[in-house]
C-alpha cells in the first residue's frame, strides 16, 4: 500500500512526540541540579546518557525491525518508554535518574521504526519528500521540547515534564494501534545473523559509511551546542531561567521548514551537494556562535544555522541510505542513525570537557574542529579516485 498524506503526518507527529523524549532534560539541567545538589555541569550528564542510550536501542532494538512486524514492535517500544519516563518521574537519587535517562534513550527509538516503514510504504519517487515531511515531525519535536520542557520545569518543576511526557506516550499508543499500518518483513534469519549483517554492511557499502562518518561530526556538534547552550544562558550576562533558555526551541524550530525542501532536492538526485551545503552552515553558526557569547541576536541566528545546517546534512544523507537495499532499511538505518547518536553522545559530553576546560570560547573553537573533520570526509570521498559515492 501506498501512504496517504494523512498518514505521513500522523507519522510525522508521532515521530516529533515520542523523539521529544530525548531532549526535555536538556533545560532542566539547572533545576535538577538544585534539587540533588550537584554541579550544575555534573547534572549534563543525564542529557549524553539519554543519547548513548538512544544509540544503543537503535544497534540493538531498529535491525529487529526487518525481522519482525513493525508495527507490533513500534507498540511495545513506545509502551516500555512511557514506563521510563515514570521511573524518571518518580527518581528519588540522581542515580535513579540517570538510569531512567539511559532507559528513556533506548525506548524513544520509535522515530527510526516509523521513517524504514514510512519509505517502504512509499512510491520511489516520493520517498525523499515523505522521508523529509516524517523529519520535519522530528526535528519539530527536538527543537519544540525544549520550549515545553523548559515552561513546565519553571512553572511546575522538572518532575511534571516527565509525567506530562509518560501521558502523552500513553495516548500515543493508543493511536498507533488503530492508525498505523502493518509491514511484513523480509528477514528470515537469525537475530545473531541480524546484528551480524550490520558489519557486513559497514564493510561492504562505502556510500553508507561517508554518510554515518559526516552525520557523526555533524550531531556531535549538535549535541556540544544544545548542551553548553544552557550552561551559558543560565549564567551572566543572562541569567535566564529554564523557561527563557526553552525559548531558543522555538528559533531552531524555523529550521525545520526546511526539511520537505530538502527531500525534494533528494528526489532530484542532489543529496550529497545538500550535505555539503549543511556542512558549510553548520561551520558557519559556530562561527557566529564564537562572537556572541554576549549577544542574544549572534546566538539565535547561529542557531538558525546550525539547525538549518543539520537537516541539511541528515535528510539528505538519510535519503541517500535509504536508495540502497531496499531489503535491509532498517538494518542500514540502524547503522546510520545509532553512530549518529553515538556522535551526539560523544559531542554532549566533549562540550561538557571543553566548557570546563575554557567556557563557550572552547567549546565553538572544539565544534569548528569537528567541522573540519566532516569536511575532510566530504572532500575526501569527492576527490577520490574510486567511482563517485552518488545518490
Amino acid at each position: 500500500m501506498n501512504l496517504s498524506k494523512k498518514n505521513v503526518l500522523f507519522m510525522a507527529a508521532a515521530t516529533g512526540l515520542i523523539v521529544a523524549n530525548l531532549y526535555y532534560c536538556q533545560p532542566l539541567i539547572i533545576l535538577i541540579a538544585d534539587e540533588f545538589k550537584i554541579p550544575h555541569a555534573d547534572a549534563g550528564t543525564i542529557t549524553y546518557l539519554t543519547q548513548a542510550g538512544y544509540a544503543i536501542g537503535l544497534f540493538f532494538m531498529v535491525p529487529l525491525g526487518d525481522k519482525i512486524e513493525r508495527k507490533s514492535q513500534i507498540l511495545f517500544t513506545t509502551l516500555a518508554s512511557v514506563i521510563a519516563l515514570v521511573i524518571a518521574a518518580t527518581a528519588q537519587s540522581y542515580l535513579i535518574l540517570e538510569i531512567a535517562s539511559l532507559l528513556i534513550g533506548i525506548t524513544s527509538i520509535v522515530p527510526q521504526l516509523i521513517l524504514p516503514l514510512a519509505a517502504s510504504l512509499s512510491a520511489p519517487e516520493e520517498r525523499g519528500k515523505v522521508v523529509g515531511t516524517i523529519m520535519s515531525g522530528l526535528l519539530v519535536g527536538i527543537l519544540l521540547s525544549r520550549t515545553l520542557s523548559g515552561f513546565v520545569g519553571d512553572i511546575l518543576g522538572w518532575r511534571a515534564m516527565f509525567w506530562i511526557a509518560s501521558g502523552l506516550c500513553l495516548v500515543l499508543f493508543f493511536i498507533i494501534k488503530k492508525q498505523f499500518p502493518y509491514n511484513k518483513p523480509v528477514f528470515r534469519g537469525t537475530y545473531g545473523d541480524l546484528i551480524g549483517s550490520l558489519f557486513t554492511l559497514i564493510k561492504e557499502q562505502p556510500l553508507l559509511r561517508e554518510a554515518t562518518l559526516i552525520n557523526v561530526f555533524s550531531f556531535a556538534q549538535f549535541g556540544a551546542f544544545w548542551t553548553t547552550m544552557v550552561l551559558l544562558l543560565s549564567a551572566e550576562p543572562f541569567s535566564f531561567n529554564s523557561a527563557t533558555i526553552g525559548l531558543f526551541g522555538i528559533v531552531g524550530a524555523s529550521g525545520a521548514l526546511a526539511a520537505p525542501l530538502v527531500g525534494k532536492l533528494g528526489d532530484k538526485g542532489n543529496s550529497r551537494i545538500a550535505v555539503g551545503y549543511g556542512c558549510m552552515l553548520i561551520a558557519l553558526s559556530f562561527i557566529i556562535f564564537y562572537f556572541s557569547d554576549s549577544s542574544i541576536i549572534g546566538i539565535i541566528f547561529g542557531i538558525i544555522f546550525i539547525d538549518i545546517g543539520l537537516q541539511g546534512v541528515h535528510i539528505s544523507n538519510q535519503t541517500r541510505v535509504y536508495s540502497i537495499l531496499p531489503e535491509a532499511r532498517n538494518r542500514m538505518n540502524t547503522v546510520f542513525m545509532s553512530f549518529s547518536f553515538l556522535g551526539t553522545a560523544a559531542g554532549s559530553a566533549f562540550g561538557l570537557f571543553l566548557w570546563q576546560f575554557g567556557g563557550w570560547h572552547a567549546v565553538t573553537l572544539g565544534c569548528l574542529l569537528l567541522s573540519a573533520l566532516a569536511f575532510s570526509v566530504y572532500a575526501y570521498t569527492y576527490k577520490s579516485k574510486r567511482k563517485p559515492l552518488e545518490s
